[in-house]
């Protein structure tokens, strides 16, 4: 059993038995409204990226750019019947998702947003890295270049969603 398939059926046991209001994962009826609707908050926090660039708040545009992408991580849960109050379990049931060959994503493109086991061998931070350096850190500028590369990933990770969405 993999790493991520341990830490799926961790995640299930702890939603299990924390019930109604847990923080885990639990799996539900699959609800493509739903997903449809984490998308559209996708491209609001995409919006919201651009925005915030554009004020010159790019420390604040990181924490955008990693929600627009949870949510579409969250959005291919809600295809495959689960529901995550956890991001850990988020990106452990995606991961078991792709080692199924249920999604047309890459480890890669998951580790760009969260490296999991593989973040001190990275040359590039995550996003998840980039959002905590932000968020407790002092600095308040990202570099242009850089800002302006995660809004293209970004976009094109919703995009990318869009399409494992209609498999």
């Amino acid at each position: 059993m993999t790493h991520a398939e341990n830490k799926l059926n961790w995640c299930l046991k702890k939603a299990e038995k924390e019930g109604r209001k847990h923080r885990g994962l639990r799996e539900v009826k699959p609800d493509t409204d739903t997903a449809s609707d984490h998308v559209k908050k996708a491209e609001h926090n995409l919006a919201a990226m651009q925005h915030l660039i554009k004020g010159g708040y790019t420390d604040w545009a990181v924490h955008a750019s990693f929600y627009a992408q949870y949510h579409c991580l969250l959005a291919i849960l809600c295809k495959f019947g689960y529901e995550s109050r956890n991001q850990e379990c988020t990106f452990a049931t995606i991961e078991v998702l792709i080692e199924q060959g249920k999604i047309g994503l890459t480890k890669e493109e998951l580790h760009s947003i969260f490296a999991t086991d593989q973040r001190d061998k990275l040359e590039t931070a995550d996003i998840v890295e980039l959002r905590e350096r932000f968020q407790y850190g002092t600095e308040t500028r990202f570099e242009a270049g850089k800002i302006r590369a995660l809004y293209e990933q970004t976009k094109a990770f919703i995009e990318k969603t869009k399409t494992v969405l209609q498999e």
